[in-house]
C-alpha cells in the first residue's frame, strides 16, 4: 500500500487502514536518552555531594547537554504520540499512559518539597510531557505546516511575551514570567512545547513514507544483545526514570561515608555563591566589586564563620543588611568609574 502526503495530510486510505509495525529504534533511542540523563545526574550528584564544584551540572557545556536531553525526551513523546494513534485516536491507551506519567509527576513534586524545599520539582520534565502530550492531541491530524509554525511561535513566545503577570507561582508552569523560579528540574510549557509538536510533525511525515516498515524489519533477524537491552530499557523508561537517581544518591552518598569529599575553601564558596545570585541583576564587574566588599566586611567584624555555619538569618539581621548597603554604593560607584 501506497501513502502520500496531501498538504501536510495523510491520504484517506492510508494510515487509516495501515497498521504500523513497533519500531525498536524509536525505544533505542528512548534508552539512550535514559543513560544520558543518567550521566548527567550522576555528575549533579558528583556536586551535590561536594567531589565537585557544586555548580558544573547547571553551567557551561553541561547545562546544553541537560537541555539537549530533556529536548530528545521530548520530541520521543510527540513522535510517539502520533505512532501511538496512527489508525485513530485510543482515548483508554493515552488516558492510562497520562496518569502513569501525571501520577509519577505528582511524586517527583512530593518528594523533591521534602528532599529540596527551596528548588522542589514543581514542573519539570514529566510534568511537561504530560501537558505537551495532552495539548499534542490537537496537532495529530492537523497539517504539518501548521504544527511547525506553532512550534516556532512557542519557541519566539519567552523572547517576547514576558510579564509580571506570569511571576505569579501559580502560572510559573507557562514559562513566560520575568523572574525564572528556582527550580532543581524546572521544564515549563514554553518553548519545551516545541520539541513536541516537532516531533508530531516529523512522525507525520514518517508514517506517511515506507519507513515504519523498514525501520521494523531492520536487524530483526540478527538480534544484538546490547540493542535488545536497549530495548528493554525503552519500553519501560518511566520506571527506570523513577528509580535511577535514587539510586546514584544512595551509591554516591554510601562512597562519601569511606571516601568523604575534600572540604570546600569558603571563601571561594562564597564568592563563588554570591557572584552566580548576583548576575541575575546586575553585571558581572558589579557583582565582583560587590562580593568583595562584602566578603571584606565580614571578615572585619567577624561574621564571616558565623554565616557559614547558619548561625546568621540573613534576611534579618541589620548588620548583613549595613554591610549590603555599604558595598552597594561602593560597588556602584566602582562601577560608574569604570565607565
Amino acid at each position: 500500500m501506497t501513502t502520500t502526503v496531501i498538504d501536510g495530510n495523510l491520504a484517506e486510505g492510508s494510515a487509516a487502514t495501515r497498521r504500523l509495525p513497533r519500531i525498536p529504534l524509536i525505544d533505542q533511542l528512548r534508552a539512550i536518552a535514559l543513560i544520558a540523563m543518567a550521566i548527567y545526574h550522576f555528575t549533579w550528584d558528583l556536586g551535590f555531594f561536594g567531589y565537585i564544584a557544586p555548580e558544573t551540572a547547571t553551567t557551561g557545556g553541561w547545562k546544553i547537554f541537560a537541555r539537549v536531553i530533556a529536548g530528545s525526551f521530548l520530541f520521543l513523546a510527540g513522535f510517539s504520540l502520533v505512532l501511538g494513534h496512527a489508525q485513530g485516536f485510543r482515548p483508554r491507551a493515552f488516558f492510562i499512559r497520562f496518569g502513569k506519567i501525571g501520577l509519577a509527576a505528582a511524586i517527583i513534586s512530593v518528594a523533591t518539597w521534602f528532599a529540596f524545599p527551596d528548588t522542589f520539582i514543581f514542573f519539570g520534565i514529566l510534568h511537561a510531557i504530560a501537558a505537551a502530550s495532552l495539548i499534542g492531541l490537537l496537532f495529530v491530524r492537523l497539517p504539518v505546516v501548521v504544527t511547525l509554525l506553532v512550534a516556532a511561535a512557542a519557541v519566539a513566545a519567552p523572547f517576547y511575551l514576558r510579564a509580571p503577570l506570569f511571576d505569579h507561582p501559580a502560572l510559573w508552569w507557562v514559562g513566560l514570567s520575568v523572574n525564572v523560579p528556582r527550580s532543581n528540574d524546572y521544564v515549563p510549557l514554553l518553548p519545551w512545547l516545541a520539541p513536541v509538536l516537532l516531533g508530531i510533525a516529523m512522525a507525520r511525515l514518517f508514517v506517511a513514507s515506507p519507513l515504519p516498515e523498514r525501520l521494523a524489519g531492520y536487524g530483526a533477524t540478527t538480534k544484538v544483545w546490547w540493542k535488545s537491552l536497549l530495548e528493554k530499557a525503552g519500553r519501560h523508561s518511566l520506571a527506570i526514570y523513577l528509580i535511577h537517581q535514587p539510586v546514584l544518591i544512595a551509591l554516591v552518598y554510601g562512597f562519601s561515608l569511606v571516601v568523604p569529599a575534600p572540604a570546600a575553601d569558603p571563601v571561594e564558596s562564597y564568592t563563588k555563591s554570591c557572584v552566580s545570585a548576583c548576575v541575575n541583576e546586575r553585571g558581572a564587574g558589579f557583582c565582583q566589586s560587590f562580593c568583595g566588599c562584602t566578603l571584606t566586611r565580614l571578615m572585619e567584624q567577624n561574621l564571616f564563620a558565623d554565616l557559614n555555619r547558619g548561625a546568621i538569618d540573613v534576611t534579618k539581621d541589620e548588620r548583613i543588611a549595613a554591610i549590603s548597603s555599604q558595598c552597594t554604593a561602593n560597588a556602584e560607584t566602582e562601577t560608574e568609574l569604570k565607565e
